[in-house]
């Protein structure tokens, strides 16, 4: 009976489980990160990052479950991680960094989503995170909670704030 209950601990952890949630959510972590962070190569960094780490800690990973939430939260820190190491190089940067591409080189779709993604970044960060998550990932509120380690209240403040937030951006954006 302990064999199989060990048995059954492991099956969650294998490799062939990992290589199965790889194909099967690379593409949504890699999409988490890209709206957490603003290049591709750093996503991809981040994702495959996160991968290596899971892959790494398999043996605490026992619940099969937990190991797509395990991974996005892993993104999540070291999207944050990659964030605080852009921010301290642009800190020792001598001169700013060029500014995005001007409104005659996009269409009209472009320049919305140049306005969303720069009233996303004038967020919080607790409130960019829970947006991301609840409407991109497209997790519950507790899911959104358990992966950001706070409570269902502060996601559902946070969400509520930062929608408001994102509004009143995007309406100044239009006008």
């Amino acid at each position: 009976m302990a064999a199989d209950v060990a048995a059954q601990v492991v099956a969650g952890t294998t490799v062939d489980h990992l290589t199965a949630t790889y194909q099967a959510h690379y593409r949504s972590l890699l999409g988490l990160a890209a709206l957490l962070l603003d290049d591709t190569a750093s996503c991809e960094d981040v994702v495959q990052e996160a991968f290596i780490r899971v892959h790494s800690a398999r043996n605490r990973v026992r619940d099969r479950e937990k190991t797509l939430a395990y991974l996005r939260q892993t993104v999540v820190n070291l999207s944050r991680s990659a964030l605080r190491r852009r921010i301290l190089g642009l800190k020792l940067l001598s001169k700013p960094m060029p500014d995005m591409a001007s409104a005659e080189e996009g269409a009209y779709d472009q320049l919305e989503r140049d306005d969303l993604i720069k009233a996303m970044r004038g967020l919080q960060r607790r409130q960019r995170e829970v947006l991301v998550l609840r409407y991109f990932a497209d997790m519950t509120e507790s899911q959104v909670a358990e992966t950001l380690g706070i409570s269902l209240g502060s996601v559902k403040a946070y969400g509520s704030r930062g929608i408001a937030a994102l509004r009143v951006a995007m309406e100044a954006a239009q006008s």
